[in-house]
Formats: C-alpha cells, sequence, structure tokens
C-alpha cells in the first residue's frame, strides 16, 4: 500500500500554493460583489435544479444550468450579475454539477445551499486573472492584489482561488504545474510498516 502511495503521488504534476493577501479597498469591494454573485448564482441554480428534479422528475445537467445563468445575466432584476466576471460564475456551476454526479453516484450527499456567514471563495481561470513579473491581477482590477509571497511560484498559475475566512482574512490558493524530483535508483532496499503508536517502523 505504501509503494502504491507513494507511486501515485510522484505522478502529480499540480499542486496548490496559498498565500494571504490584503487587498485595496476597491478590490475588497469588488471581491465583496463577486463572493455574493458566485453564492447567489449557486443558491439560485440549485433551487432551479432541485425543483425540475422533485417536481418534475428531471435532471438538470451543466448545458442547461449554464442557460440558465445567462437567462439570469439578461433578466433586469439580475443584472447585477454583469457587474463582476464571468468566470467564477461559471465554475461555481461545474463545482455543482461534480456535487450533484457525486450524490447521484451515491458518494455524497445532496448539494447543500451556501451560506454568507461560512467562507467565501471564487474560482479564477486563465482568462480571468494575468500572473507576470511575479505580480497577479485580477478581472476588473487595475491593480495587483498585495499578497505576501512566503515562497516562489514553480510555474504560472492555471487557476486561482480568492477566498475569505471567517475571520475577514483573505487568501489566493494558485494551482501550478510542477515537475516531481526522482529519486536515485539504488539496489539497497528497506521495509516499511505503518503502525498506530509509532510513525513507521522499518525492518
Amino acid at each position: 500500500i505504501f509503494e502504491f502511495k507513494f507511486y501515485i503521488m510522484l505522478r502529480m504534476t499540480k499542486r496548490a500554493y496559498q498565500y494571504r493577501f490584503y487587498p485595496t479597498p476597491e478590490q475588497a469591494q469588488l471581491l465583496a460583489r463577486t463572493f455574493g454573485c458566485v453564492r447567489f448564482v449557486y443558491n439560485a441554480v440549485l433551487r432551479y435544479r432541485t425543483d425540475a428534479f422533485y417536481q418534475r422528475q428531471e435532471r438538470i445537467g451543466y448545458v442547461e444550468a449554464n442557460a440558465y445563468l445567462t437567462r439570469m445575466k439578461k433578466a433586469d432584476e439580475t443584472a447585477f450579475l454583469n457587474e463582476v466576471s464571468s468566470v467564477p460564475l461559471q465554475q461555481c456551476l461545474r463545482h455543482q454539477q461534480a456535487a450533484f454526479k457525486h450524490f447521484f453516484e451515491g458518494r455524497a450527499r445532496y448539494p447543500a445551499f451556501k451560506n454568507k456567514r461560512h467562507r467565501q471563495a471564487a474560482e479564477f481561470t486563465r482568462s480571468a486573472f494575468k500572473y507576470r513579473n511575479g505580480q497577479l491581477f485580477l478581472a476588473k482590477c487595475k491593480e495587483p492584489l498585495a499578497i505576501r509571497w512566503s515562497r516562489e511560484l514553480p510555474s504560472e498559475p492555471t487557476t486561482i482561488t480568492i477566498s475569505k475566512d471567517s475571520a475577514g482574512r483573505y487568501f489566493v490558493s494558485c494551482l501550478c504545474e510542477f515537475t516531481p524530483e526522482t529519486l536515485p535508483i539504488t539496489p539497497r532496499m528497506t521495509g516499511i510498516d505503518l503502525g498506530l503508536k509509532d510513525l513507521f517502523i522499518t525492518d
């Protein structure tokens, strides 16, 4: 089992690096709107899918959910959704689709509605942010995020997730590709037994 887990770890090509950052008042205001819109879209589409399932026994997929989002953005009462980047809104629907997949496969509970008192998050793909010269720019933001870089990124991020915890602290998680270091081949081997009282015991 240990050898199998170790082999899987060596094959990983992406890793998330989390940093704390300090937004400007303008960035904090935009992020507050983004968090609110992500939560609103997630809950509205979840209600739409729930009603369709229980009232008409109809399963709504990602395509139909995304079309429902488009109709909401065109409606006058929900036109505020156009004030933020569309990427986090679409990403939250992708996460919701994955949650429904796990539910129908019997691996998770029914997706729950999001609450504003819990951790807030928004995911951005490359089309909604720029990373250049060690600086990270979000869509609709002129200034880079004031990130406390505790270590260098191994590559340009493919996806970033902006979050705010219940204490009001902001974090950015950067998903990056990296090349794992391989150990040199040697004929010397040892057996390792993972235990409860001890972390591991060698032969």
